[in-house]
């Protein structure tokens, strides 16, 4: 059986961005950056986009695809998603995460790209509810108010229960 190479958050971030469409390095870290969809979930500097880049292309997720002349410097490489790439992020983007503290940032990644591809979320929203079923379930026993880390894991649990409810009902 072939061994999955692991992402990262940045590396999953750059290749959504390249899904969504073929772009330079300089491209992707500006729709990456604070104050677009992605960015305000995850954003990267040009030095992290780039060594992203430099990884999804030796794991085969991505290829040159142009180069293109650049004003201020050497000419740019556009890169774009390969069918292995495309896969793996389809495959990354319906499997949910596994601690709730992966919430804030992996899931609402996952979230923003589908957003962003025009793909739905449903099957990634439920399949998150399944795995946190019994973590869920038990947000119902209060704990003693003076273990604050299980005070802590309670309201947080039954924060991302509140949060997978409002994102199944429809919206008017």
């Amino acid at each position: 059986m072939e061994r999955r190479p692991t992402l990262s958050l940045n590396e999953w971030a750059v290749l959504g961005v390249l899904v969504e469409g073929p772009r330079h390095g300089y491209d992707v870290a500006a729709a990456l950056q604070a104050g677009t969809p992605i960015g305000d979930v995850w954003h990267l500097t040009r030095q992290l986009v780039y060594r992203a880049l430099e990884r999804l292309e030796a794991l085969r997720l991505v290829e040159p695809r142009r180069t293109e002349p650049s004003t201020t410097g050497p000419p740019r490489t556009v890169y774009g998603p390969t069918a292995r790439g495309r896969t793996a992020l389809r495959g990354w983007l319906v499997t949910p995460v596994t601690h709730i503290r992966d919430v804030r940032n992996a899931f609402l990644l996952k979230l923003v790209i589908t957003d962003q591809l025009g793909l739905q979320p449903d099957d990634l929203i439920e399949a998150q509810r399944g795995a946190f079923a019994d973590l869920l379930d038990q947000r119902a026993i209060e704990p003693p108010r003076s273990d604050h880390v299980a005070m802590w894991r309670h309201h947080s649990a039954a924060a991302v229960a509140a949060f997978l409810d409002a994102l199944s009902t429809p919206r008017t």
